[in-house]
């Protein structure tokens, strides 16, 4: 569970990020500069009460001038109703400002992560992104709402507290800053332990959702293997472990702010003391030993919400780290700029290729050696052509761990293709490359002689229909799974493009009709209705390049046909490139290639590559030696028998 977990809180300020931070607040000046006017105005309007108490009672009270008491009773009213509205004015304005910049932050990382390369989110679990847009921008619109810049507040309170009351009697004000060390003490005490407390608290909810998350998606394996005992068992300890840690978390603030409490307390006791002894003696007025009273009280809240401030300020500061190393996270797979430089083979050179220019056995080639920078600038194949080359094509997932050794071959323009081999022998890897998911290693893949990687993104990705075998459907109607909001896309062409590939007969039998809801990811629906789904989506934008993965390797026999007949419509006029492991899904492609740990081994028509008696014969055996005899009799090579 520890890739759930968050990770290790950082430094409670940290400047740099601090700055970053305050980069969002630039486009709500307006809004920053009314908040902290409102804030001044209030703090000024709270000094004013206690002041206003003490010429109440020393001007008018004491000596029995009631004459003005009635003016200062109705300035106390309008203190307090400017007070009122200062605080409305301040909390609608920095609510409203933190919502914006949430919403503008939530875009800017979601923006970010629609960028990335599959490779980046192969790496990052689900969780941990969601986190980053959800909960962590969370914390930053606490902290623009309670901390940059009411923390002003606090300190300019603080600040005007000080100064009135050593203005107004030296000596009580010395009396009142007496429980200052002890606070200071406390406060430390209460920052160091709810740190740590909270980040306790945060990895414990971390590993309830990641449990949660895994066990109520794989429900069915829960049920079928009888775990409810056991998962309940296991989810009680994180959820005791997780409610143990927020009562120690409880125990740091009950503790706290009582503490404070009472040191106010003891503040007011102290003052009492030694100005009603002062009173009595007539060293110091009634009003001012009122108002110092008064104004101790408003002393230690801004002292509390300070220590507040900083659990703000420490979450901000950790979760901020994390938006921005995704923000900062590098788009490795982008559309080409003018002068770009795109990695290519150097002509002529040799690395680690023996005399006839195969890659040497054993011996693959470095990333670095070999590889040029060529300037391009973004382009597009002329249209109707299509033509697709894969050119001495290297690629790895991690370093030197290659999937994909010196692969080339050519699909001309309506040639289907099928790829065929055992499991992980990069059959998926080459439409993975050839839509650019991921970029090869050496070598280059081109549509029409143009290499993929000069093309835009979008204008290569739009030449090609994709079918996989896992079918992703998004919560919303039939209507809108197939066209996937392109208004281009009109509701005639999707009943046409349903009707073409056989998915009209099970979709008007739906409450709905088109209109009838999938469900998250197409839980209502069969897996032959997401498939057949999947092929109308495909034709409804009329790609001019179809890519099959594994499109028919998890429905029944009797659904296979139906799909079959549905990928003749589909495959009709336009280039194919299928992956299959059912080689009955292939039999009829113009050539078939047949890939073996990351190598083109052979190549040719299914009776062509059967009369080899090699590595696709080897295959072909394998699946139908229950259903037929051999149709090629002969002894198996040591090639083939290490299939």
């Amino acid at each position: 569970m520890s890739v759930h977990e968050p990770e290790v809180l950082g430094k409670a300020y940290d400047a740099r990020l601090m700055r970053r931070l305050l980069g969002y607040l630039r486009p709500h000046g307006r809004s920053v500069g009314v908040a902290l006017a409102a804030i001044s105005a209030g703090s000024v309007l709270q000094l004013a009460q206690p002041w206003l108490t003490r010429v109440a009672i020393d001007d008018h009270i004491v000596p029995g001038a009631l004459d003005g008491l009635d003016r200062i009773a109705l300035a106390f009213l309008l203190v307090l109703a400017g007070s009122f509205a200062l605080e409305y004015v301040q909390t609608w304005t920095m609510q409203m400002m933190g919502q914006r910049i949430m919403f503008d932050l939530r875009m800017e990382i979601y923006r970010h992560l629609q960028r990335l390369d599959l490779r980046f989110h192969g790496r990052n679990p689900v969780g941990r992104l969601m986190t980053r847009v959800t909960s962590d921008v969370d914390t930053l619109n606490e902290l623009f709402t309670s901390g940059v810049v009411t923390v002003f507040r606090d300190v300019f309170l603080l600040a005007g507290i000080m100064i009135v009351l050593l203005w107004m009697d030296w000596r009580l004000a010395l009396v009142t800053f007496a429980v200052l060390p002890a606070i200071a003490w406390v406060t430390h005490w209460f920052r160091m332990n709810a740190r740590e407390s909270y980040r306790r608290v945060r990895i414990r909810i971390a590993r309830i959702n990641a449990f949660l998350q895994e066990n109520i998606s794989g429900m069915a394996t829960v049920q079928l293997f009888r775990r409810e005992a056991r998962n309940f068992e296991q989810f009680e300890r994180i959820n005791r472990a997780h409610r143990d840690a927020n009562v120690e978390s409880i125990f740091y603030y009950a503790t706290f702010y009582p503490a404070i409490e009472v040191l106010g307390a003891v503040a007011t006791a102290l003052i009492i003391w030694y100005g009603g002894g002062r009173a009595v003696q007539d060293t110091v007025e009634i009003g001012v030993l009122v108002a110092c009273l008064q104004y101790s009280q408003r002393f230690f809240k801004p002292i509390s919400d300070l220590s507040e401030k900083f659990n703000i300020l420490q979450s901000a500061m950790a979760s901020s780290e994390r938006i921005f190393a995704l923000l900062d996270t590098p788009v490795e797979i982008t559309s080409p700029a003018a002068g770009r430089p795109v990695p290519a083979v150097a002509p002529g050179v040799s690395d680690a290729r023996t005399a006839n220019g195969s890659p040497a056995i054993g011996d693959p080639p470095s990333r670095a050696p070999g590889r040029v920078s060529m300037p391009v600038a973004a382009a597009e194949p002329s249209a109707g052509g299509g033509r697709i080359r894969f050119e001495d094509v290297w690629f790895a997932y991690r370093d030197d761990e290659y999937v994909l050794r010196d692969v080339s071959f050519e699909v001309a323009p309506g040639e289907r293709i099928g790829v065929v081999g055992a499991t992980g022998a990069g059959k998926t890897t080459l439409i993975n490359l050839l839509m650019r998911f991921y970029d090869v290693d050496r070598g280059r893949i081109t549509i029409d002689g143009l290499d993929v990687r000069e093309m835009p993104l979008p204008a290569l990705r739009q030449r090609f229909g994709l079918v996989l075998q896992d079918i992703h459907l998004f919560s919303g109607s039939v209507r809108d799974n197939i066209r996937l909001g392109h208004d281009g896309i009109d509701d005639a062409e999707v009943r046409a493009a349903a009707a073409s590939v056989h998915a009209s007969r099970f979709i008007e039998r739906l409450p709905g009709g088109f209109d009838s809801e999938v469900g998250e990811r197409g839980a209502s629906l069969s897996v032959g209705q997401r498939q057949l789904l999947s092929f109308a989506r495909a034709l409804a934008f009329a790609p001019e390049t179809l890519l099959l993965d594994e499109a028919t390797s998890s429905v029944d026999t009797d659904t296979e046909r139906l799909i079959q007949d549905a990928l003749h419509v589909l495959m009709a006029g336009r280039t194919t490139i299928a992956i299959a492991h059912r080689l009955s899904t292939v039999q009829d492609m113009d050539r078939i290639l047949v890939l073996h740990k990351g190598e083109l081994r052979e190549v040719g028509t299914h009776q062509q590559l059967l009369a080899r008696r090699g590595l696709y014969r080897t295959l072909y055996q394998l699946q139908y030696k229950d259903q037929e005899r051999d149709p090629v009799p002969g002894p198996a090579t040591p090639e083939t028998a290490s299939v």
